[in-house]
């Protein structure tokens, strides 16, 4: 290492493991930006070094000016979440103003990114939570009505609220619990958009077959370098307006990433987006 050269906290992996395997070293060399990587005031949807660390590096087509009317506590939150929701809900399923949305699991990062991107786009934005705290976070962030999914009749209180003609898009964030309730609360040709899942389920595939009704799966790592640019256009115009506003959920600093990771393993469900703090 050279003399002089500075020095950060970070986070690396040496191994395949659960959290335990996340290691906090005192020492990692700074990364120094070349051409095309950037040292202003931004968010990312990737980096090149890594995000668990004070600092990192990330090609420019990958990083968006933050507005200044937003902290880099809501920077940290925008990336995944928010480019996540708006590819499930406008690429995927091609959603129409108007239609219905249910997101089913709403209170977390990518749920709320969601219920703001559709409220804006002139959807009727239902959404669930576990949790007394998780539903009024939802209301505020978009839904018209919100549903205890922890409740054992809360499909049959969907299934009233929307009516004979069920719901258009839903999108799934725990596919292995959720998909057969969510294919019948379908309307006809209404589509499931999959952004979450935690192992297998069995489904019916004639639920799928007498509404013409699609199942879609979405990755936000399938996303091209074009698309990236026409959803943070869409993006950075919410910030601009307001109506993207990051909320901010459980905060951890940097030396308790595993105790993080545990949580997210093994928690009950999340309110808002989980960051690090450096």
């Amino acid at each position: 290492m050279a003399t002089g050269q500075k020095l950060m906290r970070a986070v690396r992996v040496f191994e395949f493991g659960g959290p335990e395997v996340l290691k906090l070293q005192l020492d990692v060399a700074v990364p120094i930006p070349k051409d095309h990587q950037k040292g202003d005031r931004v968010f990312t949807s990737s980096t090149i070094s890594g995000g668990y660390a004070e600092y990192a590096l990330a090609a420019d087509h990958t990083v968006y000016k933050l507005p200044e009317k937003l902290d880099f506590k809501q920077g940290a939150a925008i990336g995944i979440p928010y480019f996540t929701a708006y590819r499930a809900l406008i690429h995927s399923a091609r959603v129409k103003a108007g239609e219905s949305v249910l997101v089913h699991g709403a209170s977390g990062g990518v749920g709320l990114a969601a219920c703001q991107i559709a409220r804006a786009y002139g959807l009727k934005v239902l959404g669930t939570a576990g949790t007394e705290e998780g539903q009024k976070v939802v209301l505020q962030n978009g839904a018209h009505e919100v549903f205890n999914h922890r409740e054992v009749n809360y499909i049959d209180k969907i299934k009233t609220y929307v009516g004979e003609k069920g719901i258009d898009v839903i999108i799934e964030m725990l596919a292995n619990v959720n998909l057969s309730k969510d294919l019948s609360l379908l309307s006809q040709g209404g589509r499931v958009i999959v952004v979450g899942n935690r192992g297998t389920i069995e489904i019916n595939p004639r639920d799928i077959m007498t509404k013409e009704s699609s199942i879609i799966g979405v990755t936000l790592f399938a996303t091209t370098k074009e698309e990236f640019q026409q959803y943070a256009a869409a993006l950075q115009a919410g910030m601009e307006i307001g109506w993207l506003k990051p909320v901010i959920g459980s905060q951890y600093p940097l030396e308790k990433v595993a105790q993080a990771h545990e949580n997210i393993i093994h928690g009950s469900g999340a309110t808002g987006k989980m960051i690090l703090l450096l």
